[in-house]
């Protein structure tokens, strides 16, 4: 009886510690970019004749209002300079920070506008193996890019 119960205590005590102190065999993968900036994120627009016809089909079955909801999101993203919205997509894939000018623009389209782009995005063929992986990096670029934008720079004179 005696070694059940201290079989139990030490059970219950491990299992505890184990959830306040997590191991430091785990690799922190959090700083980790989906993809690698160069070749990798330059193969992500081959595109073959199936997936182009996978995101045309997609394109096509898309709701007709919310078609019309995207196209004016994309009005307000129209390229400021030489930000365009591939810039917004590389930062999310390779954690490389955009411009002030890409984070404007980003900021002057609104934060639902913002994550609708990037829900269609990410859906198409090229992209949506990674649909599970960036709502956490979506999010923390619109994060950096408001506050970027909110906070006065010396270096850029952009008002919104």
């Amino acid at each position: 009886m005696d070694t059940k119960k201290i079989f139990m205590v030490f059970f219950i005590m491990t299992t505890l510690v184990s959830y306040v102190y997590p191991s430091s065999g785990q690799e922190d993968v959090d700083d980790e970019p989906l993809v690698h900036p160069g070749r990798e994120f330059d193969s992500l627009d081959a595109i073959s004749p199936a997936s182009q016809d996978y995101n045309i089909y997609m394109l096509e079955n898309l709701p007709p209002k919310y078609k019309m909801y995207l196209e004016t999101c994309m009005d307000k993203m129209k390229p400021i300079g030489k930000c365009g919205f591939d810039d917004v997509i590389k930062e999310i894939l390779t954690n490389e920070p955009v411009s002030r000018e890409c984070c404007l623009k980003v900021v002057i389209a609104g934060k639902e506008c913002y994550l609708e782009i990037n829900k269609l995005m990410f859906r198409l063929y090229q992209l949506k193996r990674f649909a599970s992986q960036v709502s956490l990096e979506i999010n923390e670029v619109w994060n950096r890019c408001s506050a970027e934008v909110e906070s006065p720079s010396s270096s850029d004179d952009f008002e919104i």
